[in-house]
């Protein structure tokens, strides 16, 4: 493992020694770039409101100043979403800039394997002729970046702009692929644009409340807390494997067999059918195919399929009651659902749910799926990944037209179809067709399913440049060259968050040694490339925001009526759409309240498929279902920022633990807390046992933050979506002896 410390403080010796012109220009104007500095605007000892930089949630924090730097944090009173709250997270959220492993310096792997610190020229002048070298001899195709969910809006719009329109790439996806995928395809299709319908709102206007595979009360504490508002006594359901902390406070479970969840809500909508529970006539304005999905559902009951669901059939029943008598029926998933082998229709057997029952466009009602990333909705809408920028398509030459217009540059620039999907650039990877990976903000040598192949894939790259807060994550470790970059609290931009709410992120503190804003980072790679006048009037990420409202315009996710930053800050947020000269009436908005969808018809449509097998069954050498999932509140993703913080690390058991049935321990002769090893087909990992009756007999839970969760899950991959499914994999479990 490298040790940053010690080249940090050898950073100042190498920009003398190779100093350029690019590095001139950072000793000489660094604030030009984001250096040494806090904007203008905040005053040396005040506060500045920030919208945090995990989860999707969005809660807004204010960060209480010192000599023009923050020095801690604490939840916004005034923000409508999170109420003067914040998770564990949320408090220690300056804890992760502060490590003594930060990126401070650019970072080239010399012949003898091992990193060293170079200028901004050197490191550029590396990136582009590598880069230049593999497109000049395999062609543009063989260029490719992944990018996140994690970075503002404003950078994610310059990111996908140099890379597509101003280096000629055609692929790039982001690791909003693991976590959102699902739910974008899942609403473009039925309503015709990526769009969730809700507003945080809506939790506490419900009196029934269906949360799927969602164990809120862990992954979005501060929605919880909105339930836990809701005046109505609402029926709280939970449809999940396990008995998570989000069950132990619902009023009603239902544990169907991992990935049985289509099954399940087939015969939940054809229960629904019979006992008369159809809004016909909303169904009849608003709606198209409710009659052959009627049809399609007919053969779905209670008594066949309670078996292969794992619940009795009148329990199924009683869950159609309850759907049935409630007024405002409100349903939410989060990765349970996304993260599956047929995860884009069983988000549609949800929405049809709703649309069926007619729950949607009302307060407290809804197919509402939350998002994971704190920009995930951006990097949906604006990344130039999934869709072309502001929720285009690649292949409408219309939309290619626009953007070229709004953008001022060539059409031809623009590709004309969409990228590959994540998992297929990796495939490319693979096969030798892309040479040169640029990672940005993403570990994927953590995070992706198979984490064995996708390490070995990485190493077949020509060139691999990460970009990241460190160079210490997994990835980074792999890479040829580390960028530096400025993390959360350390630069400008918006994030979106799951109900469509626009917020501001802040810098509130100067950014370690040579790291930049990604922002800044990309202008230099454009002007290295020699682009750079494609993007000159991108001084500022405003300027960016500025380009993104004309972008959006005449779009369904509109915000062409934003009145720039200042109105972000004055009004709480804004919620998409806001059309130019529309009036703001209300901080909390919902869609499709009219009844009209953004399908040529303006009909929403119902979705639905026959269910497919799970794609590794359990069998006699692999006898256990592996579920993985959040494992604490106090820990995000891969534990990259999270475990910078010794608060946090309190708040989370550690090492790696399993848990399983007590029946299943006693079987296997495994005591409370003895070491196990679970291992797949294409992995292993040693974890402490924990006997508890969350998960059921046959089946294990492993929390997805331990570096080594990845080695088991099997690469399945929604065929619609391209999301992995990383809740169901086919694992054995055996005691070490001796060891505890």
């Amino acid at each position: 493992m490298i040790r940053l410390g010690e080249l940090s403080r050898r950073a100042s010796e190498i920009l003398q020694q190779r100093e350029g012109p690019l590095t001139r220009e950072l000793l000489r104007a660094p604030g030009r770039f984001g250096l040494g500095q806090v904007p203008a605007r905040l005053t040396p000892d005040a506060t500045a409101r920030l919208v945090c930089g995990y989860c999707s949630t969005g809660c807004r924090l204010t960060a209480h100043l010192k000599n023009g730097e923050a020095v801690n944090l604490s939840p916004d009173p005034d923000y409508p979403v999170n109420l003067g709250m914040a998770c564990p997270k949320g408090w220690e959220a300056l804890a992760p800039l502060d490590a003594e492993d930060r990126a401070t310096t650019p970072l080239l792997r010399n012949a003898n394997g091992k990193f060293v610190p170079v200028s901004w020229d050197v490191v550029l002048h590396e990136f582009v002729s590598r880069f230049r070298a593999v497109a000049e001899r395999d062609g543009p195709e063989a260029m490719a970046f992944l990018s996140t969910g994690q970075i503002p809006t404003e950078e994610m719009v310059f990111l996908g702009a140099l890379a597509k329109f101003g280096m000629g790439m055609l692929h790039g996806d982001g690791n909003t692929r693991q976590c959102m995928a699902t739910a974008m395809v899942a609403y473009k299709e039925a309503f015709g644009f990526d769009a969730p319908p809700y507003t945080y709102a809506d939790f506490e206007a419900s009196d029934v409340i269906v949360l799927v595979g969602s164990n809120l009360c862990i992954a979005h504490p501060i929605l919880w807390e909105r339930i836990c508002r809701n005046p109505n006594k609402p029926e709280i359901v939970v449809i999940d494997p396990r008995k998570t902390e989000t069950v132990m406070a619902a009023t009603q479970h239902y544990a169907i067999r991992p990935k049985s969840d289509l099954l399940f809500f087939y015969t939940l909508a054809n229960e629904l059918i019979r006992r008369g529970a159809v809004d016909q006539a909303y169904v009849a304005a608003h709606t198209e195919g409710f009659e052959a999905f009627q049809r399609f559902v007919a053969p779905y009951t209670p008594e066949e399929l309670a078996a292969e669901i794992g619940l009795a059939p009148h329990a199924i029943r009683h869950l159609a009651q309850t759907i049935a008598e409630g007024e405002r029926v409100s349903f939410w998933w989060t990765m349970g659902v996304n993260q599956g082998h047929e995860a884009v229709r069983t988000a549609q057997a949800i929405i049809n749910l709703a649309l069926m029952t007619g729950n949607i466009g009302r307060p407290g009602t809804g197919a509402n799926s939350i998002t994971g990333q704190c920009n995930a909705m951006g990097s949906r809408l604006f990344s130039n990944t999934t869709c072309l920028l502001g929720g285009h398509d690649f292949e409408n030459p219309e939309h290619r037209a626009k953007v070229a217009r709004v953008l001022g540059i060539d059409e031809s620039r623009i590709p004309g179809r969409a990228s590959l999907a994540y998992d297929q650039i990796l495939d490319e990877v693979r096969a030798g067709r892309i040479r040169a990976l640029w990672v940005i903000a993403t570990n994927g040598a953590h995070s992706w399913i198979h984490q064995n192949e996708a390490r070995e894939t990485l190493q077949k790259l020509d060139v691999l440049v990460v970009q990241d807060l460190y160079a210490t994550t997994e990835t980074a470790q792999l890479a040829d060259i580390v960028l530096p970059a400025a993390g959360w609290g350390e630069k400008d931009g918006s994030f979106i968050n799951s109900e469509r709410r626009f917020g501001l992120v802040k810098k509130v503190r100067r950014a370690p040694g040579q790291a930049l804003a990604d922002f800044h980072i990309f202008r230099l790679v454009a002007e290295a490339w020699g682009c750079g006048d494609l993007f000159a009037r991108w001084r500022t990420p405003e300027d960016v925001f500025e380009t993104m409202q004309e972008l959006s315009r005449g779009q369904p996710c509109d915000i062409s009526g934003i009145r720039g930053y200042p109105m972000l800050e004055e009004q709480g947020g804004v919620q998409w759409p806001l059309r130019e000269g529309e009036l703001l009436t209300s901080g909390e908005r919902r869609l499709f309240e009219d009844g009209r969808f953004h399908r040529k018809n303006a009909r929403a449509r119902f979705c639905f498929e026959a269910p497919r097998a799970v794609p590794e069954p359990t069998d006699d050498d692999y006898p256990f279902v592996l579920l993985t999932g959040r494992g604490s509140s106090s820990q995000w993703h891969t534990q990259t920022r999270t475990s910078k913080s010794p608060v946090l690390r309190k708040l989370y058991r550690d090492p790696c633990a399993v848990e399983i049935h007590p029946k299943d321990a006693a079987r296997l002769g495994i005591q409370p807390e003895q070491m196990v090893r679970v291992r797949s087909r294409r992995g292993a990992l040693d974890a402490r046992a924990l006997l508890r009756e969350s998960v059921r007999e046959g089946e294990l839970f492993v929390a997805m933050h331990d570096a080594t969760t990845n080695r088991l899950t099997y690469p399945a991959f929604d065929p619609y979506s391209r999301q992995p499914s990383y809740k169901h994999c086919a694992v054995q479990i055996e005691p070490l002896k001796g060891r505890g």
